[in-house]
């Protein structure tokens, strides 16, 4: 379920990644933390930005980006300057790339089989 989210949660996971997001990203999740889109047919489930302001969201966001990146780390093929921001069931997984201090607005699909990365959009907006 999505639902609203306060930039200081965004800004508090920018510092913890020690880099800034997308700001296509950054407005999406702050109108709809999480959610599902489609991208070539396929659903895929947003991470959620981890939400501390009540026990409800904070249940709802325990899946959150920093999280189920930390989870993909152990698997083979994963890049180590991804973020993971989706997942569509299956084990492949939606990400942006850090570039120095920066997520670039890019989103890739990295295929769990082959651990090879496909661009899906130059700009997260166009997902939404």
């Amino acid at each position: 379920m999505a639902f609203e989210l306060d930039e200081k949660f965004l800004i508090d996971v920018e510092n913890q990644l020690g880099a800034k997001l997308p700001s296509s990203y950054r407005q999406a999740m702050m109108i709809r933390n999480g959610g599902e889109i489609s991208v070539k047919g396929d659903s895929w489930q947003l991470h959620p930005i981890f939400d501390q302001s009540d026990r409800k969201k904070i249940a709802r966001t325990c899946n959150h980006i920093i999280k189920e990146t930390e989870s993909m780390m152990d698997w083979q093929g994963w890049p180590s300057n991804a973020l993971a921001i989706a997942q569509n069931g299956s084990g492949d997984t939606l990400l942006f790339l850090r570039k120095e201090k920066m997520f670039s607005p890019e989103v890739y699909v990295w295929d769990h089989e082959s651990g090879e990365l496909h661009i899906v959009t130059e700009e997260f907006e166009s997902l939404i």
